[in-house]
């Protein structure tokens, strides 16, 4: 089938995997209409297989070959990416499905059916309202971008990050910067830092601030405790990169002072901030997010797959709020913020392909000592251990499973329940597990910092480079980024977290 798909490409890329995209539909809707009886009663008595005892290392090549894409297509053929990405996306996630709906026939539907109701549509539902939400809010004034302001920006954004979460934080955060720096020549760095500190970094201190601690605090890590047991990481972390930051912008802001001052004769513009009315509706996300951690009314059974109620609250509330941003909202204002709708539809078309893909890299690491990656995980025992694989992982793999996988494997080792995690998590306590403490803030650490690595670190990444992009800036590709920014600045950094703290 691959050598047939890959020659239809040659010859009409664009109308054939249409084609084959639709056939796929077809037949997975065929599964679903004649397998759903069988799969509800399956899952009810006898539950859905381990998949990840079975599957082998090389069923996730269809996920190394949408990285592949996503890292060189740009580079080799920039035109054909810009206007078909979301076929190729489709492609690698149909080379991956058709033969694994095959073969898993039900149980393969029940994975596909999860990884998408439970995992991507509340994904991008989460990503279009802030984005949505924070599109509506212009920040003006004659903000010039010399080191201290551009400094003092991302700051405030990496301490805005744990409060509304490290995408609200960018969304609202990334205009105000690009447009500061409107007229300086070299501002690609500046983006990069940017992603270090607003879209990772800054959302290590509470479950609100990054995916994977949340869904701790859904397995029974107190809401506060990720607060105060990651807050000297974060602030030895963020303080080295802000002063890094700091001194590189400087040496180019001094390089291009006097063609600055030549070209920005603009007159000056008081500081003010409109479309106010969009901080209630961010308000109103947060809340949201919030009370799905606690509220627990029960689930439904969709096909196998139990949906909590409250997620269907959060997720439909989440809409209303985008909605509600988008009614009250000056289009005036979005056409200030240069909003356009291309950046959410590439993240949401590159992430479809990658959820699908990564079905079996998640599936096999979850196995655990049982999978395909027995020797990566049996070789994870000391604390420094949980935070570079947890951190590596969290780098190429979505970081919340990879997170849950070495909680609970931390877990099992320790023979601790989610039950007795609040005493084992307490210091003071006679129950608390000091290993445990140590194992954790490795992998919470772990889990948020290494997010910025890789554009799809954390879902904010790519998002922030896409608008950077269409606002003019000269973003480095996959690979570029990586062996420009996040190795030679980030990895230093991360090997004395570890002398320091684990």
């Amino acid at each position: 089938m691959f050598f047939c798909v890959a020659g239809c490409l040659v010859r009409n890329s664009g109308e054939c995997l249409l084609n084959i995209l639709r056939c796929f539909l077809f037949f997975l809707l065929s599964n679903l209409f004649f397998a759903g009886s069988s799969l509800a009663a399956g899952t009810a008595t006898h539950g859905i297989h381990d998949i990840g005892t079975e599957l082998h290392v090389w069923t996730a090549l269809p996920f190394a070959g949408i990285l592949l894409s996503i890292a060189l297509c740009p580079l080799l053929i920039p035109h054909f990416w810009h206007n078909h990405f979301g076929k190729i996306s489709a492609f690698w996630a149909l080379i991956f499905a058709v033969p694994f709906l095959l073969f898993y026939q039900e149980v393969g539907v029940y994975h596909i059916l999860h990884i998408y109701l439970i995992d991507y549509i509340p994904f991008i539902i989460l990503l279009w309202g802030l984005f949505t939400i924070a599109g509506g809010i212009v920040v003006r004034g004659s903000l010039r971008g010399t080191p201290v302001l551009n400094t003092i920006m991302l700051l405030i954004g990496t301490i805005l990050a744990s409060c509304v979460g490290t995408t609200g934080a960018a969304m609202v955060m990334i205009r105000p910067v690009i447009r500061a720096n409107k007229n300086r020549l070299k501002k690609t760095h500046i983006v990069c830092f940017f992603i270090f500190l607003v879209a990772n970094i800054g959302g290590s201190l509470t479950p609100l601030g990054d995916p994977p601690l949340f869904l701790g605090f859904l397995h029974n890590v107190p809401f506060f405790w990720v607060t105060m047991s990651i807050l000297p990481h974060m602030i030895l972390t963020s303080g080295i990169l802000l002063a890094i930051f700091f001194v590189i912008d400087t040496l180019h802001y001094r390089k291009e002072k006097k063609q600055i001052k030549e070209e920005s004769g603009e007159e000056n513009i008081p500081f003010k901030i409109e479309g106010i009315i969009n901080f209630l509706f961010l308000a109103g996300v947060i809340i949201l997010v919030l009370i799905s951690g606690y509220w627990k009314p029960g689930n439904f059974n969709l096909l196998g797959v139990h949906v909590e109620y409250q997620n269907i609250a959060r997720d439909f509330g989440i809409i209303a709020m985008g909605v509600f941003s988008l009614i009250f909202t000056s289009k005036l204002l979005r056409e200030a913020n240069d909003f356009s709708w291309f950046p959410i539809m590439e993240v949401a078309k590159l992430f479809a392909g990658i959820f699908m893909t990564i079905i079996p890299a998640l599936a096999i690491l979850k196995a655990g000592n049982d999978g395909a990656l027995s020797g990566l995980v049996s070789v994870v025992r000391e604390s420094y251990h949980y935070f570079w694989v947890t951190g590596a992982l969290s780098s190429f793999l979505d970081n919340a499973p990879t997170y849950l996988t070495f909680f609970n494997l931390a877990l099992g080792k320790l023979g601790i329940t989610e039950s007795m995690v609040p005493g084992a998590l307490a210091a003071k306590a006679a129950t608390s597990n000091p290993e445990f403490i140590l194992y954790l803030k490795a992998i919470s650490a772990g889990a948020v910092f290494m997010g910025a690595n890789t554009y799809i670190g954390n879902a904010p990444n790519f998002m922030v480079k896409s608008i950077a992009e269409e606002a003019g800036v000269s973003m480095p590709s996959f690979f570029g980024y990586m062996i420009k920014y996040s190795i030679p600045v980030l990895l230093p950094v991360f090997v004395l977290v570890t002398f320091i703290f684990f």
